[in-house]
């Protein structure tokens, strides 16, 4: 009897020995059963078999399959680090461009919250080195204003803001909104506007300026030329025979048309001061003329007039006219100042080492505030009430032309003392 065939991937084997002891007829009967059951174990051993190797077929082709998505994984998270360091650097960029913006930034959402801002913003709005507002209704008072005009129009609004410290400045802002994502925000754009507000302001005044001195120029002109006559015909009436009442009427009229004549000159002097027309002017001659020039004016103020006159006979290379013109605006200034009983004091006199001459307009008037001092040679300015503040300027103007300066000392109360310096020089004989 031969053994029956068994799979190489059993692990046992059913062998039948030749010299097995024979059979009885009892065993003969049972033979075919017992093939059977070896045909079924080795079909079952087949279908074992390949199973086993199926499966460890299907756990090599999933093993390949894992290990490719393992692959396409480690790519894709490649890929995803690679795409947030882009993003990265290109955040920081556009951080960098917003930073560098000579205009202010204000990104706002829906809900009023501040969700970007950047730093020239922040300086703009004045708010200093502390941390930035999370939201519109933190900021002051005058930017939310100025945010809610430009989201309001289209194009940009300007507003006028006092930062700390009080210092002015003119803002632009405009708008746009940004809508995406079913969520809608805010782009608040702000520009520093001051220079060119400054700028249209100044053109304002100098049209205005230029407008005034038309008109003042034409008038002037116009006033000038008749109340030269004026003057000569009181002149004329002062040196004729009249009784003391008439020469006193005559006084007033010459006092109150010098008085014109001052004020005619300043605003002609100050629109347009051509240069000076020199020649040699003796000073002394100069202050003597203003005594007696003033000595009417004095009286009729009830005012004592004095002068103490040092310089006889010491020319200068000056416009006379043009001197007198600024005698004529300090001793009217004094006279308004001085008080009945008061006393005005003209004068001059060479400095120690002869380099230069000083006149002098001194009065015991009610003197100018501490406040007013540094402003009274500004145009326009004036301590009193209902001054035209254009003499002293003129005055300054006129001395400046000269090579020289003026300068004035005041106490409240105990008067006040112009001084005016003129250089010695080319042109002048002690």
């Amino acid at each position: 009897m031969t053994s029956l065939p068994i799979p190489a991937s059993c692990s046992e084997a059913v062998i039948l020995h030749p010299a097995a002891p024979p059979i009885s007829g009892a065993a003969l009967a049972h033979e075919p059963a017992r093939h059977e059951d070896e045909r079924f174990l080795l079909r079952a051993f087949r279908s074992f078999a390949e199973a086993a190797s199926s499966l460890e077929s299907s756990y090599g082709h999933l093993r390949t399959e894992v290990e490719g998505l393992r692959a396409e994984l480690e790519k894709s998270n490649e890929d995803l680090s690679r795409s947030l360091e882009e993003n990265r650097r290109v955040r920081a960029h556009l951080d960098r461009i917003l930073e560098s913006l000579p205009c202010g930034v204000i990104v706002v959402s829906s809900e009023g919250r501040i969700t970007r801002i950047n730093t020239e913003a922040v300086r703009l709005m004045g708010l200093g080195s502390g941390p930035a507002p999370s939201s519109i209704s933190l900021l002051p008072g005058p930017i939310t204003k100025l945010l809610q005009l430009a989201g309001g129009a289209a194009g940009e609004r300007e507003l006028k803001v006092i930062h700390p410290g009080n210092v002015p400045c003119w803002l632009a802002a405009s708008h746009a909104a940004l809508c995406g994502a079913g969520d809608s925000v805010s782009v608040f754009i702000l520009r520093d506007v001051t220079d060119r507000k400054r700028l249209e302001e100044e053109q304002e005044k100098f049209g205005r300026e230029r407008a005034l001195a038309e008109m003042s120029t034409l008038l002037a002109h116009e006033i000038r030329n008749p109340l030269g006559s004026l003057e000569l015909f009181a002149g004329l009436l002062a040196e004729s025979n009249l009784v003391s009442e008439s020469r006193r009427w005559i006084e007033h009229i010459q006092a109150g048309l010098r008085t014109l004549a001052a004020t005619v000159n300043n605003v002609l002097h100050f629109h347009s001061l051509p240069p000076p027309e020199r020649a040699p002017v003796d000073l002394g001659r100069l202050l003597d003329w203003a005594y007696e020039f003033f000595t009417p004016l004095a009286r009729q103020s009830e005012i004592t007039l004095s002068r103490q006159n040092h310089l006889s006979g010491v020319l200068i290379s000056a416009d006379r006219h043009r001197l007198e013109q600024v005698l004529l605006n300090l001793v009217l200034n004094a006279v308004r100042a001085t008080p009945a009983g008061g006393w005005i004091e003209i004068g001059g006199h060479k400095t120690p080492y002869e380099k230069e001459v000083h006149l002098r307009v001194t009065d015991t008037g009610e003197g100018i505030p501490p406040e007013a001092i540094d402003h009274i040679f500004e145009p326009g300015f004036s301590s009193k009430p209902g001054g035209a503040g254009l003499g002293l300027t003129v005055s300054r103007k006129i001395v400046e032309q000269h090579g020289g300066s003026i300068s004035v000392k005041s106490r409240p109360s105990q008067g006040t003392t112009f001084t005016i310096c003129l250089p010695l020089g080319q042109g002048v004989q002690a």
